[in-house]
């Protein structure tokens, strides 16, 4: 059975996403990140770097979201193109997100809403790049359905984690309606709806608990 370290973050998400599409069965052990959870010595046996999500697989520890999508891909050959070309658009969209996307995103939610000061030259840095990459993911979607081609992938997968997690960044959608149309399509997806209800339940069951 595989294992999976997560909470509701964006990176997270994009994991369950990948296992509900490709029906791979798997047991959700959540690490509540907003109690620090991912910092104690038993997570971090698991994963050094202190972050999830984390997947366990028959024994095999992989940490971050990309490889991770990568390798399920690898494993039950669905969502990644054995073609050449298609295989490559893939991975030009995975390595875009894990080098701008993530980082932009990331940035421009902690400097709103974390800094312990305000940091108003990184917080206009980073949230001008974020919409600038939002520009790019626009301009790309109005030629082809899926961010790699006309068939959704694991790329998608990897972009929709921090999409749906859009307002933490202080980011709209809005002057971008090929990206919206990507986003209602990949959202309405039955496994994405599945894999963000289980997201969220971990958010929920922290809050019981609390």
């Amino acid at each position: 059975m595989i294992e999976v370290y997560a909470f509701a973050t964006p990176n997270s998400v994009k994991v369950l996403i990948a296992l509900e599409e490709m029906g791979l069965p798997y047991e959700l052990k959540p690490v509540n990140v907003r109690k620090g959870e991912q910092k104690n010595d038993l997570f971090l046996a698991l994963n050094p770097n202190g972050k999830v999500p984390v997947l366990v697989d028959d024994g095999f520890v992989l940490t971050e979201s990309a490889a991770i999508l990568v390798h399920l891909a690898e494993k039950t050959g669905k969502l990644l193109s054995q073609d050449n070309v298609s295989r490559a658009r893939v991975f030009e969209e995975l390595f875009f997100h894990a080098s701008g996307v993530s980082p932009a995103f990331g940035n421009a939610g902690f400097f709103k809403r974390s800094s312990p000061e305000p940091q108003p030259i990184a917080e206009a840095r980073f949230t001008s790049e974020a919409e600038r990459l939002l520009g790019l993911l626009d301009a790309k979607l109005a030629s082809q359905p899926f961010v790699a081609g006309d068939a959704f992938t694991i790329a998608d997968i990897a972009h929709f984690g921090w999409i749906w997690r859009l307002q933490f960044a202080g980011l709209t959608l809005e002057g971008c309606p090929n990206l919206s149309r990507w986003f209602e399509t990949v959202g309405a997806r039955p496994s994405v709806q599945q894999a963000l209800l289980r997201a969220e339940g971990l958010v929920e069951s922290a809050g019981s608990a609390a």
